[in-house]
């Protein structure tokens, strides 16, 4: 069996598209039905999950390293831009903003929290449009909490604070 490139290390912190920020922990051998597969043990602290991928798998489900902080500042500068709601109907919004979230793309996760986030002027959300929001959010805080070694609460006030400026 050829040996698997491996792009993460133990102790790494990565992102996997649909649960957002996590460590691999360890790099553990399986055999399953009758082959022995390498796989990335993945910690998710908030959840209290853990999620084995398989190493030659890892990149193709779209689990990378954490943003650099040029990224970063990409998504804060988003955050700070003009919200832009389509005019469609709530449902086709919701499921474009559930795909943004679940893609682990920084900037496009920025986007949902641009367009889904309420001054204190304006009406409330509906119980769907907080969830997504929320969603949203927590996802861009834990990263911005990984990449700059900083607490999740120190984070969203960061992030609180770009979404008032």
């Amino acid at each position: 069996m050829a040996k698997t490139e491996n792009p993460f290390t133990i102790g790494d912190f990565v992102v996997y598209p649909k649960h957002g920020v996590g460590q691999v922990t360890e790099i553990e051998k399986q055999t399953v039905a009758g082959m022995e597969l390498e796989l990335y043990v993945i910690a998710f602290e908030k959840e209290k999950m853990t999620l084995r991928v398989p190493l030659n798998k890892a990149v193709n489900t779209g689990m990378r390293k954490l943003s650099n902080e040029a990224t970063v500042q990409e998504a804060f500068t988003t955050l700070k831009g003009k919200a832009r709601i389509k005019r469609t109907m709530w449902s086709r919004r919701a499921q474009e903003y559930e795909a943004k979230i679940n893609s682990g793309d920084l900037i496009a996760i920025a986007e949902v929290v641009r367009d889904l986030h309420r001054k204190e002027d304006q009406p409330e959300q509906s119980y769907s449009e907080r969830q997504i929001y929320e969603s949203a959010l927590t996802r861009l805080a834990r990263e911005l909490a990984a990449v700059n070694e900083i607490d999740e609460d120190a984070a969203m006030g960061k992030l609180a604070e770009a979404l008032v400026a």
